[in-house]
């Protein structure tokens, strides 16, 4: 049941949330693959939920720790997912067939193509889990997880 204190909480955190199943909900309709602009749009999403959640576990932490555990978790689990989706970027071809397959050059500035963009913000958002977090944490698989579905 919705009381009125859940609908006034988190008002952008909640249209983000609408606007993900609306966008699914459309994708579904559609049965398109992903293109590069899908998964750029994507990737700063899952960012964005990134720092959000960095946050959340930083100042959840101290309080209740069991609680931090559990967000710090979640948080390295969506960094893979990151990861995953910004590999993802650099595996669907450009919609221009004549450009070279484009690397990943974080040093670059990212006013210019789309793969700038997505790489600048992969980096940043890098740097700040890796201030956290190991390489083992990092490429750590999920534990007790699997991917089919068991009755």
């Amino acid at each position: 049941m919705t009381t009125p204190r859940t609908i006034e909480a988190h008002p952008y955190l909640r249209a983000a949330t609408a606007g993900l199943r609306h966008h699914t909900r459309a994708h579904a309709a559609s049965c398109t693959p992903a293109d590069r602009l899908h998964l750029d749009t994507l990737h700063a999403h899952l960012t964005a939920a990134h720092h959000l959640l960095d946050q959340l576990t930083d100042t959840t932490r101290l309080p209740h720790p069991a609680a931090g555990r559990h967000l710090a978790a979640a948080h390295l689990r969506l960094w893979q997912a990151t990861a995953a989706v910004h590999d993802a970027f650099h595996t669907v071809p450009a919609e221009d067939e004549g450009t070279a397959a484009e690397e990943c050059q974080p040093e670059r500035l990212p006013d210019g193509p789309l793969v700038l963009t997505i790489c600048q913000r992969h980096l940043a958002a890098s740097h700040a889990i890796r201030r956290k977090a190991t390489s083992t944490d990092l490429n750590a698989p999920l534990h007790g997880h699997t991917t089919t579905c068991s009755k």
